[in-house]
C-alpha cells in the first residue's frame, strides 16, 4: 500500500512539471473564452509522459530503499533533518 501511495505522489508531482510542456496560447480567442488558454492541451500525452517519468522515479526509489536496504527513518538520523 505505502508503494501505490509513494508512485501516486510522485505522478501528482510530475504531473505539474509536465503540464506546461508544449504550451501554445490560442491565436484568436472567441469571446468568453480565456486569450491564456491553451490551444491544444495535449494531456493524453502529457499523461503518458508523466507516467513514464513517475514510473522511472519510483523504480529508482524502489530499488535505493528496497534492494539496497536504506530506510528513510535511517536517512533521517544520519542527516538530522
Amino acid at each position: 500500500m505505502t508503494q501505490i501511495f509513494m508512485f501516486l505522489v510522485i505522478w501528482w508531482l510530475t504531473l505539474f512539471v509536465v503540464l506546461p510542456w508544449g504550451v501554445r496560447r490560442t491565436e484568436n480567442a472567441d469571446a468568453g473564452h480565456d486569450p491564456g488558454a491553451p490551444a491544444n492541451p495535449m494531456l493524453l500525452k502529457k499523461a503518458l509522459a508523466t507516467t513514464a517519468i513517475a514510473a522511472v522515479i519510483w523504480g529508482a526509489a524502489f530499488i535505493f530503499f528496497r534492494v539496497y536496504g536504506f530506510s528513510l527513518l535511517e536517512l533521517i538520523e544520519k542527516f538530522g533533518f
